[in-house]
């Protein structure tokens, strides 16, 4: 009783502040009203194809950056997964972007973004790399789907990495492991021990592992390496650092 007296007084107050934003847009700079109605509804929204039409590839890497800095602060957004939400997300998906990330249980992609339901496409492997089932589920999330941005996520202490670097052999494992061999090779001017225990070292492997996963994708799709070309998408890469939580994009 008590909990549900305080969720109406609070649903009470959003509203209020909801309407004080617009009765005073006049006085306000235009970008900061529209930034308080965003904020105002966000919480329970679900992406629309015309919402997704409107942005740029650059909108939306900016949207997962500030994203990631409020994952960082603690000001995360409180959502709402209500049956009527999940419902609202039945009639179509309109993600924003496909972020390919590692299978680690340390790295969840859609809180380090800050990010609700509809809106990301996620893929995950052990090294974060592709082979043709993931090609074409990015193909089917930019080409079909709309979705304006890849990410490749690496992230610190990857234990695929480390297998690599290590040379493991160990059943499937082994040629899992064949995928993240060009990241080493890739590093072998590192100065220093290039040992799995190296955390600098590491730490180079697996940026250079999320490099070459994008120039797999580029050299293996041709679908994506054109709608890259024509600006109708952005691919990029980035480091998750699990201390931190912070990310790093990498070049």
């Amino acid at each position: 009783m008590i909990k549900n007296l305080i969720k109406v007084t609070l649903v009470t107050i959003t509203v209020q502040i909801f309407i004080s934003c617009n009765s005073n847009t006049k006085n306000e700079n235009p970008s900061t009203a529209k930034e308080t109605k965003i904020t105002a509804y966000k919480n329970g929204h679900i992406m629309t194809k015309a919402e997704q039409d409107s942005l740029t590839p650059d909108h939306v890497l900016q949207q997962f950056q500030d994203g990631n800095e409020r994952f960082n602060t603690g000001n995360i957004t409180q959502r709402e997964h209500s049956e009527a939400i999940r419902k609202a997300a039945t009639g179509g998906q309109f993600p924003k972007a496909m972020v390919l990330s590692c299978v680690d249980s340390r790295v969840p992609v859609e809180d380090v973004f800050d990010q609700g339901i509809g809106d990301v496409f996620v893929g995950r492997v052990a090294g974060n790399f592709v082979n043709t089932d993931l090609l074409g589920s990015m193909e089917f999330a930019c080409k079909v789907a709309g979705a304006k941005l890849i990410i490749v996520m690496g992230h610190q202490h990857c234990g695929a990495v480390k297998g690599a670097i290590d040379d493991v052999h160990l059943g499937n494992i082994t040629s899992m492991l064949a995928n993240i061999k060009p990241a080493v090779e890739m590093s072998k001017n590192f100065e220093g021990e290039k040992s799995s225990k190296n955390e600098a070292y590491v730490k180079l492997v697996a940026q250079n592992n999320v490099r070459n996963t994008i120039a797999q994708i580029r050299v293996k799709s041709e679908i994506l390496k054109e709608m890259e070309a024509k600006g109708e998408i952005k691919i990029v890469g980035a480091f998750y650092t699990l201390r931190t939580g912070k990310l790093e994009f990498v070049n």
